[in-house]
């Protein structure tokens, strides 16, 4: 096997395909998509979203320095697309969907009713790197529909949510558990 050589891209996939919501108040809440997010820390909680500049949402992020990172389902693909290609400053993005914005715990901006698991987070440091800012946040709070909790152990299930991911254009629903985190080195029975 051989290998090619491109130009440098960005192809880490898949990534969450997520809605990220903005605004303070029912008159400004906007959303809009990302896909390129992810975890930066687990103590203290903290993860970054790239934004363009030129985006609806990015003074109304800027001027509070909060946003919901709102993960998505197979339900949401056709609501999570078109919020990614229509402007805020054109449409009532929450009328056009028929997503239900919830009023956030800790931040103003709105949590997607529809998305099974909301990270309502406060902006800490905003890198300028070139076509995309990257905000880096702190995670104050996590909203979890508790369709998907599990009341034994209290633990949120992913797989059951039906969360979805982006692969370099297209929106995928998760398949096949492959194994779960330390199944290669753990002792057979």
């Amino acid at each position: 096997m051989a290998k090619v050589t491109w130009k440098a891209g960005t192809m880490v996939y898949p990534a969450p395909a997520a809605i990220v919501t903005c605004g303070d108040s029912p008159q400004n809440w906007n959303m809009l998509t990302v896909a390129w997010t992810g975890t930066i820390c687990t103590n203290p909680a903290m993860l970054y979203i790239s934004v363009r500049p030129e985006r609806f949402s990015y003074p109304l992020i800027l001027e509070n320095m909060e946003f919901t990172l709102n993960l998505t389902t197979a339900q949401m693909a056709r609501a999570t697309d078109w919020v990614g290609v229509r402007s805020g400053k054109d449409y009532n993005k929450w009328e056009k969907t028929g997503l239900t914005p919830l009023p956030g715990e800790m931040v103003k901006s709105p949590v997607i009713e529809e998305s099974p698991l909301a990270i309502e987070c406060r902006v800490k440091e905003i890198l300028h790197l070139g076509s995309h800012d990257m905000m880096i946040a702190d995670v104050l709070c996590v909203r979890a529909d508790d369709r998907y909790i599990d009341p034994e152990t209290g633990a949120f299930s992913l797989k059951d949510a039906g969360i979805m991911a982006y692969v370099h254009g297209g929106y995928y629903a998760l398949g096949e558990l492959l194994g779960t985190f330390g199944f290669s080195v753990k002792k057979k029975r």
